[in-house]
């Protein structure tokens, strides 16, 4: 399946990540923006906190899983791909292995290595949506790259963690919805 650019100074061929794969990325990242979103009253706000770190790691993580998968559907940008995977493999599965130190003892490291880690996603982003990916995606990149660059530059100020819950939920959620819509513009294409 190969697209070709023809808005592109040198005409190019690419091959975008399959409907399916973007569809399944962007359900899971949907479900988990409204998860972090809905926090119950009735709850201790500790447990909420906690649950919803857990939640940020497991998105983390599939969504490394998913960049590997594209790595091997699409062999473009493979160097990127195989980065940014296990980059969020790493970050996911560390956060769900040690979820308390790190909502609680690693706040600052946590914020930077997830500024780290949307910078080079909202880089990788573009980068793809330049060669073909779509609009979506490179709306998707700029926004990442934006984020991760406010993180980085504020990562030791108070709550910042507390507030990337909240930036990421809303991330998750708007690039859900994005990645849906992309993945059915792909399949009727």
């Amino acid at each position: 399946m190969t697209e070709s650019v023809s808005n592109a100074p040198m005409a190019m061929e690419t091959k975008g990540r399959p409907w399916w794969l973007v569809l399944l990325q962007g359900v899971f990242a949907l479900l988990v923006g409204i998860a972090l979103l809905w926090s119950p009253g009735n709850y201790n706000a500790a447990e909420v906190y906690r649950a919803l770190v857990a939640l940020l790691g497991l998105y983390w993580l599939v969504s490394g899983i998913f960049d590997l998968i594209h790595m091997f559907v699409d062999h473009t940008g493979w160097g990127w791909k195989l980065f940014s995977g296990i980059i969020g493999i790493m970050a996911g599965g560390y956060i769900l292995m040690y979820p308390i130190a790190a909502a609680v003892f690693l706040p600052q490291i946590f914020v930077l290595v997830l500024g780290i880690w949307g910078v080079m996603q909202g880089i990788l982003a573009l980068v793809l949506a330049f060669k073909g990916g779509g609009w979506g995606l490179g709306i998707l990149g700029a926004v990442g790259l934006v984020f991760g660059l406010i993180l980085m530059a504020n990562y030791a100020a108070p709550g910042m963690g507390l507030t990337f819950i909240w930036v990421a939920a809303i991330w998750a959620v708007i690039g859900g919805i994005l990645m849906i819509v992309q993945a059915f513009r792909q399949r009727s294409a």
